[in-house]
């Protein structure tokens, strides 16, 4: 339990910190969030926090901010009125960790919370920087950061699959991640599953 203890605070502390940013800094803040699950899944992955574990936390987690959405009182330095993709993010997380074999689930939950938020943050300056709106614009420069921040988290945990499968591989993530159809907190996951062949 001591793992899983150290794994909720590094969650519990980016929601801490990440307060005083402020709501102007909302897309940034739900990244680092992102980014501090990491600790959870290195856990899960070298078998000191159980798969029953850390999807019933995962799953709690997003029920909480889902409660909080229809409550109309979010936390709003990280939750954006009708925008539900941190809640989708901890369903997705929790199913992926319950339903699918280990290995690939990390893989799967790396790149949720990696690559992810790398892409995030990387358009959130762009657009700040040339005066737009960052609200859900997407921007080939966090494509191209999602798609080598993959690369490399597949590259490691994948190490035998060869350099074609593993480009291909998380090119089709960067397009699932790219699209506007479906939120990517949802469509990675999805398609991550679908495409697990080609690894």
């Amino acid at each position: 339990m001591i793992y899983a203890g150290v794994a909720a605070a590094f969650i519990l502390f980016a929601i801490w910190i990440t307060r005083y940013l402020g709501e102007e800094y909302a897309w940034v803040n739900r990244k680092i969030i992102h980014f501090s699950i990491v600790p959870a899944v290195l856990f899960y992955n070298a078998g000191l926090i159980a798969r029953e574990l850390f999807a019933a936390a995962a799953f709690l987690f997003g029920a909480f901010q889902l409660f909080t959405h229809i409550k109309k009182d979010e936390l709003s330095w990280y939750q954006i009125r009708s925008n539900y993709g941190e809640v989708f993010f901890a369903f997705s997380a929790a199913a992926v960790a319950w339903f699918i074999e280990k290995e690939y689930a990390v893989v799967i939950l790396l790149v949720m919370a990696i690559s992810d938020g790398v892409t995030g943050i990387l358009r959130f300056f762009y657009f700040k920087a040339k005066g737009f709106d960052v609200r859900l614009r997407k921007h080939w420069i966090g494509s191209l950061g999602y798609l080598i921040s993959a690369l490399i988290i597949v590259a490691i945990i994948f190490p035998q699959s060869s350099i074609v499968s593993k480009v291909i591989w998380a090119g089709i993530l960067t397009l699932a991640e790219y699209q506007r159809f479906l939120d990517d907190n949802l469509a990675v996951p999805l398609v991550g599953i679908l495409i697990k062949g080609v690894l």
